[in-house]
């Protein structure tokens, strides 16, 4: 079709994506097309503004590496991959599900941690946490045997693949739930941290005002045959960033309630005071066991 009319455009290039081969493609590129097209008149983008959001773009690629994926990072300050998990869960969005962000600092084989011991590998002072996670399906029945990855910052804010401070695995392991679908641990309670901001996603909060932090969060990472694999994070409830948190990850299900003890535990004499503990039901949905690939190396 030989153009005459910016109208013309369009119908063009949904033309061609309409011949695309495969049904799902096809689906999505003349969507993406209709959208993409229906922004550009939208905004009336100028020529200018054209050529400055192929740059970003570009940048954007550069800036993904074996340690930092700015592509993910601006994703999650959209909304737009918290929008994916929740049409992807929980009846395709109609309930509340478990199901969360992965982040980027999970890795694949943590050390295998017995019920009741400790995540901490290095020094790393902060006040003691107690944490325990029961693993259910949908109807509320326990899940025995399930491999439960947990993961989480220190309370200085960093993850030990970001903290040489930190000995190698530290505040990471890898747990099985038991008859009643518990698993439970010792740790340090994690502190919220900001994302890296020195590059376009950095940018982009400095023009809207918004401020860079996460709230304090455990990840919880649940596999077991049966079930779709769970992806989780359990929010401190009193975190002060948890109704802003800058990756739009927090939903209702997933506010952990973090209990403040002033008092010595009965039984961990050990425990320096103040400790806190965290109790918290993960919830498994069907579908497929399968692993994802780790966003950084």
């Amino acid at each position: 079709m030989i153009v005459e009319r910016e109208e013309d455009l369009t119908r063009a290039v949904l033309q061609v994506m309409g011949r695309t081969g495969d049904a799902r493609l096809r689906e999505i590129l003349v969507s993406l097309i209709e959208h993409l097209h229906g922004f550009v008149r939208d905004v009336r983008l100028t020529e200018a503004e054209f050529r400055e959001a192929g740059a970003v773009l570009a940048e954007l690629g550069k800036r993904c590496t074996d340690t930092h994926n700015e592509v993910v990072l601006m994703a999650g300050s959209l909304g737009v991959s918290s929008l994916v998990c929740l049409l992807n869960n929980g009846d395709g969005g109609a309930t509340e599900t478990s199901q969360n962000l992965l982040g980027p600092f999970w890795r694949m084989r943590s050390p295998r941690v017995a019920n009741g011991d400790s995540i901490v590998r290095s020094p790393t002072p902060g006040p003691p946490l107690l944490a325990t996670f029961t693993v259910v399906d949908r109807e509320r029945n326990p899940v025995a045997g399930a491999e439960v990855d947990v993961w989480h910052a220190s309370p200085v804010g960093l993850y030990e693949n970001q903290d040489a401070a930190q000995a190698e695995m530290n505040l990471r392991g890898k747990f099985t739930t038991d008859g009643a679908g518990r698993i439970w641990f010792r740790s340090v309670r994690p502190a919220g941290y900001p994302i890296p901001t020195d590059g376009v996603v950095g940018r982009l909060l400095a023009a809207q005002g918004r401020h860079p932090y996460r709230p304090a969060h455990v990840h919880a990472l649940v596999f077991k045959q049966g079930y779709k694999t769970l992806i989780s994070q359990v929010y401190a409830d009193d975190d002060p960033r948890l109704e802003s948190d800058v990756q739009f990850g927090v939903t209702r299900a997933l506010c952990g309630r973090f209990v403040r003890h002033d008092d010595a535990h009965p039984a961990h004499t050990d425990l320096a005071v103040p400790w806190y503990s965290l109790e918290h039901t993960l919830v498994l949905e069907p579908g497929e066991a399968r692993l994802p690939e780790p966003p950084i190396r």
